[in-house]
C-alpha cells in the first residue's frame, strides 16, 4: 500500500477484526484487504439488522418468503445464505439443499418435492439450488431427457406465476463467477480437508463442461427472466461484495416495514 494511511484507516486497522484479517491471510500482509474486510463487516452488520426487521415483519404479518440461489459450482451460494441467516431466528427459517431425487420422487411431478419445502405463514425458506437444476445442471450432465427439460421450461413460468399469485414472495438470485475463479476455488476446496467433502463428480467436470453450462444458463435467463419473476445476477468473484449485494437485493425486493421495532 503506497499511499499514507488516514487516521480513520489507522483506527480501523487497530480493530480486532482487522488484526485477525491481517494475520489469517497467507502470504504477505495486505493492508488494503484488511481495510476492505473491516468495511465489509460493518456493512454486513447493518444489513443483518435489516434482515432481522424483514423476518420480524414476516412473522407478525404471516408472510411467506422464498429466496432461491442458483449459480455454478463453488459460486458461493451456501456462504451467502449463511451470512443472511446467521443472526435471525432459526425457528422461522429453513435452508433447503435437496439431494438427488429418490425413486419415488422421480415418478412424481418434477416440482412436487420443492413444493413440499415451501414456507408456512411467517416463514422464510432459502433454497441452495432449486427447481432450476433442471434448467442447467441436469441437461448438461445428462440427468434428464431433452423431453423432460423442454416440459420444465414450458411449465416453470406458470409455476412461478402461481407461487406469486398465492401471496408468496419469490426472490431469484444467480451467483456468477468466472471460469478462472471457479478453478481457483476448486483448488482451494481440494487442498482443505474441511472442505473436500464439497467436491462431487459433477463438480469435477464443471470446468470441462463450462461452455455447455453457459449455453443452458443463457437459455434459462432468456425464458425465465420475466417481469414479475426476474433474476438478479450478482457478480461473485469477490465473496464479500457478493454477499452484501445479495442481502441488499433481498431487502429491496420485499416490501417489509423498515420502521418495525425489533
Amino acid at each position: 500500500m503506497d499511499k499514507e494511511l488516514t487516521s480513520l484507516e489507522v483506527k480501523k486497522l487497530n480493530s480486532g477484526k482487522a488484526l485477525l484479517a491481517l494475520l489469517s491471510n497467507k502470504g504477505p500482509i495486505n493492508i488494503e484487504r484488511a481495510l476492505r474486510y473491516v468495511d465489509y463487516e460493518r456493512k454486513l452488520k447493518k444489513l443483518q439488522i435489516e434482515i432481522i426487521k424483514l423476518q420480524t415483519w414476516a412473522i407478525e404479518n404471516d408472510e411467506r418468503v422464498i429466496v432461491i440461489f442458483q449459480g455454478r459450482d463453488a459460486a458461493g451460494k451456501g456462504g451467502a445464505i449463511r451470512r443472511i441467516t446467521e443472526r435471525i431466528n432459526p425457528r422461522h427459517i429453513r435452508i433447503v439443499a435437496l439431494p438427488k431425487p429418490s425413486e419415488d420422487e422421480q415418478s412424481q411431478w418434477y416440482f412436487q418435492r420443492y413444493i413440499e419445502q415451501f414456507p408456512k405463514a411467517g416463514e422464510m425458506v432459502f433454497f441452495d439450488r432449486s427447481w432450476y437444476n433442471r434448467a442447467v445442471v441436469e441437461p448438461v450432465n445428462g440427468f434428464c431427457t431433452d423431453e423432460e427439460y423442454q416440459i420444465f421450461m414450458g411449465q416453470v413460468n406458470d409455476f412461478e406465476r402461481m407461487i406469486l399469485e398465492s401471496g408468496i414472495h419469490l426472490v431469484k438470485i444467480y451467483m456468477s463467477i468466472s471460469k478462472k475463479e471457479q478453478a481457483k476455488r476448486f483448488d482451494e476446496i481440494k487442498s482443505d480437508p474441511l472442505k473436500q467433502w464439497k467436491m462431487s463428480p459433477v463438480d469435477e467436470r464443471a470446468q470441462e463442461l463450462w461452455d455447455d453450462y453457459t449455453k443452458y444458463k443463457q437459455a434459462m435467463f432468456d425464458i425465465t427472466n420475466t417481469e414479475k419473476s426476474p433474476w438478479k445476477v450478482i457478480k461473485a468473484n469477490r465473496k464479500t461484495e457478493a454477499r452484501v449485494n445479495a442481502i441488499n437485493h433481498i431487502l429491496k425486493s420485499i416490501p417489509y416495514d423498515k420502521d418495525i421495532k425489533i
